[in-house]
This record gives C-alpha cells, structure tokens and sequence, in this order.
C-alpha cells in the first residue's frame, strides 16, 4: 500500500478537485461538518490531489485571515449580487478560496442564524450564490485558469451546484455530493426559482422540485454524478423509510451512485499523548495517568471527588435527535446508581432548562454546561470514565470515536456511524480482543440506562474496564482510508465511469 505522502496509484497526475462548504474549523464551526471539512482536504492532499477549498467570506472568518488577495470577480445575476473571490491559505497548507459579499456574509450571529437563533431570511440566497460560485469555478466560464476535474459539494449549502452545472453550464466538472445529516434539506418557496437564477425548467420532479417547493439538498441528489454519505450504515438507514426523510425513494433509486464512507477524525489534534488542552498526558501503556485528568475535571465543575463512582459525561448539541430527552428522562437514576454526569452543548431550550435544574439539585453529582468550550470538551475526553451518546439517528458521530481514542468508553445507540465505530461489550467480543463500549438497539429511555447500567457495572470490575480502553485506544480511526477512497471515486468521476457503491 503507498505511503500516506505517496499518490495513489489510480491517479498518475494529481487530481483536480473543489471542495465547497457552509463552513470549516477552526474558521467557523457549528459542527462536525466544520471538522471534516478541515481534516479531509488536508487527508486528500497528503496523497497527492491538487485540492481547493471553497467557503463563504463571514465576518468571524475574514477576521481571522487578513492576509488575502482578489483573484477573481463574479458578475450579479437574478437576485443574487456580485461577489469577489479571495484567496488565502488555509492552516493545513490546503489552498482556500473566499467567497467575498458583505451583504450577504458580514453579519454578526452564525452562518445560518442571527444572534437570536432565527434563520437569516435569505438564506436561500445567501447559499445559492455560494452554490453559483462553485458552479461557475467548475465549468468553463471559471475566471481561474484552475479548473477542478470533480466538484465536491457538502450538505444542502453547496447542493445547488450539480443543478447550476446540469442547466446549461459549458464543460462541468462532475459532481459529488456528500450528506452530512439527511434531516437538514433546505427547503424555499417555489418563486426563489426565478430570483436563483433558475431556469423555469428545473422546477420539476427531475430537477429542483419537491412537493411544491425549491430544495436545494433534492436538486444535488438527482442531479450530481455520485452521492457520498459519512457511513456505511447511514447509507443503508437512509434508504428506508425511518430515516430517509422523503428522499428515501430518489436515494434507493440512486444506490448505484450512492457511497458510505466512513468520517475519520484528526487524530493529531486528538491524541491523549500530546493534547495541551487536558490535564495530565497519557497512552494506552500509562493509562494510571488518566486519573489526573478526572481528578482535574471534577475540580473544575465542582463536582465530588468519590474514587468510587463512575463518572459519566456527554458533549453534544442538545436535541431530541441526539436522544438527550431519554438522559434527562433517566438522569436522576443514573445519578442514584451511584454515578456522576458532566454536561457539555447547548440546544433546545427545554432540554438546556431540564439539565440545568438538574445540576442544581445535584451540584456534586451532576455538572451542566450551556455552549461550547474546546478546552472543556478535550477534558471531558480525558477525565470522563464513559461517554454517552444515545442518539435517535446519527449519520457519523465523532465523539465516539475520540472517545475510544481517549480510553473512554462510549455508551451508544445502534445507529448509523455509530454502528460502524462501536463494538458491544459481550463475552465474545472481550475474549477476542474487540469489545470496545456498550451498544443498545431500542429506541428508549429504558434501553438507554440498560446500558449505562452495564457500563456502571463493568467499570467496577477493572480488568474488564481496562480491557475495554485499551481495546478502543487501538482501533484506527485517521483519515486515510476514507480519504483513499474518496480519491478512488473522483478519479472514476474524473474519467467519466463509475465504482460499484459498496
């Protein structure tokens, strides 16, 4: 097998390829499409590809980079203004490319929501330029002499751009379009066609039509060359009904073109061994020294110092979908096993209140943190015994997997990447060696803390426990393998065929 410097040897000459994204860490985040976004570009130019990454020029992101430079001018069309291309580099070294209009992107609030949390009303505007822009960089009206061979879309934010190639563009590079979550679609009224600068043949059921409506994510799924997913179990799940969210139909008809791939995680920033942000350093040869680290954590949350009570943690946007009803439902038995429980995200209003008044019933069993803090989350890491995430769905996951790599070991619902990354602790699977957290399948509270039970028990019972977080402290969770494989579907895209999608 080649090097992780070494190009693949399907690809002689460095491909060409454009990724675009709504966002990208540590530049601008609302989650983990922020670090992918990051961590595969970066993975892909390590094997060679000639990779470029598209973002849209926020306030927060043009702060951040100050040395930038005009490379390119892109003409009004419709309603959507003119804009600049800036270039810049980003902190990997991968080419970044600014999609600069301050009417649409200088904005205090996030990238899809004002400082109250309210959508921004044009977003379908604000996302369908980017989605232009990264059409017209691939095709042969570019104003760059670079040309991408594939463009890579991700989510619904970039989605447009297969139907802006589709209709009428000179050339097109060809598609991918990855979906990050399947339940975020961006969905307008029927008349932003026109003001997209559409033409009025895309509003049909083999276009951008849905039920009525303009949906950009349904536009990139019929229209791209190839769908990609962020695990081999979410691209199964997304095929049926439960999980499909309407578009089951179009992505069974599409499975040809349809990939589970599997999301790695940046295991230099996440590296028990090396982390500056926890407290103690450790590896799976001095795990005695993770104790500092739990020790650290209750210190800072003001939790009880009790050697014999396993503490639980979670970090996690706080929503139904993430199943953090079912822990706030079961919290305080989990607090009676005994056990303690620190909290890290923020959501849902009720959820943010139920936790929170939780933590202050339990101020020594219990800790609730409202948004987000890096360094907080690389210690719940490092100082937690078990992570929690009892999701509904979950199309990758990562904490899972920096949990594993952390000697953590994750309490998980038997869903999408989560399915994939976690291997149940039964008898068979901790006599041969591959045991690695604690795995329930139905959709509820009570099975939820059936399985945090099991974790209480095991972690009282320390050559299991151990067994365990050594077990999940070896599994390989880089991006390599991911990031050949995506090499293997652009240059199939590139030369006109096609991979099976298994």
């Amino acid at each position: 097998m080649p090097s992780a410097t070494s190009k693949p040897a399907s690809t002689p000459q460095a491909l060409r390829v454009l990724f675009a994204s709504p966002e990208c860490a540590p530049l601008v985040k609302t989650g983990g499409l922020a670090d992918v976004s990051a961590a595969l570009p970066a993975a892909l130019a390590r094997l060679g590809v000639d990779v470029r990454l598209l973002l849209p020029g926020y306030r927060a992101v043009l702060a951040q980079l100050t040395e930038r430079c005009v490379i390119a001018q892109f003409a009004a069309e419709a309603q959507l203004p003119a804009a600049r291309l800036l270039q810049c580099q980003s902190d990997s070294g991968v080419p970044l490319y600014l999609l600069d209009c301050p009417e649409f992107y200088d904005r205090p609030g996030g990238p899809y929501q004002d400082e109250s949390g309210s959508d921004w009303r044009d977003n379908a505007l604000r996302f369908g330029l980017l989605s232009r822009a990264a059409a017209l960089l691939g095709s042969a009206a570019s104003p760059l002499a670079w040309r991408p061979q594939v463009l890579h879309c991700n989510e619904w934010h970039t989605a447009l751009a297969p139907a802006y190639l589709h209709y009428g563009a000179e050339a097109p590079a060809a598609t991918l379009l990855t979906i990050h979550n399947l339940a975020f679609q961006g969905l307008f009224e029927a008349e932003l066609v026109a003001a997209l600068g559409l033409p009025a043949a895309s509003f049909a059921p083999d276009g951008v039509e849905y039920y009525g409506k303009l949906s950009f994510l349904k536009a990139g799924l019929q229209l791209a060359d190839a769908i990609s997913t962020v695990s081999p179990a979410y691209a199964r799940e997304i095929q049926g009904e439960e999980l499909g969210f309407g578009l089951q139909g179009l992505l069974s008809a599409r499975k040809d073109r349809l990939y589970g791939i599997l999301n790695g995680i940046d295991t230099d920033l996440w590296n028990p061994a090396t982390d500056p942000l926890i407290a103690t350093r450790y590896s799976a040869g001095t795990l005695a020294h993770k104790a500092g680290n739990k020790r650290a954590l209750r210190a800072r949350l003001g939790l009880a110092d009790a050697p014999d009570v396993p503490l639980f943690a979670v970090v996690s946007r706080l929503t139904e979908q993430k199943g953090l009803d079912w822990l706030l439902e079961i919290a305080p038995r989990l607090l009676d096993l005994p056990a303690q429980l620190a909290l890290l995200g923020g959501g849902d209003a009720a959820l943010e209140r139920g936790f929170a008044a939780l933590a202050r019933q339990h101020p020594r069993a219990m800790s609730t943190t409202i948004g987000f803090d890096e360094e907080l989350a690389h210690l719940i890491e490092a100082g937690a015994d078990a992570f929690l995430m009892p999701s509904r769905f979950e199309p990758c996951g990562m904490n899972q997997m920096y949990s594993q790599r952390y000697g953590t070991p994750p309490v998980v619902r038997a869903t999408g990447g989560l399915a994939d990354t976690v291997i149940d602790c039964a008898p068979a699977a901790l006599a041969d060696g591959s045991a690695s957290g604690f795995v329930f399948h139905e959709a509820s509270a009570q099975a939820l803390f059936g399985a945090v039970a099991r974790a209480a028990d095991a972690w009282r019972e320390r050559a299991t426990w151990l067994a365990l977080q050594r077990n999940g402290m070896a599994r390989d969770f880089n991006w390599d393998a991911s990031a050949r494989r995506y090499v293997e579907i652009y240059a199939h895209l590139a030369a006109g065929s096609r991979l099976a999608s298994a």
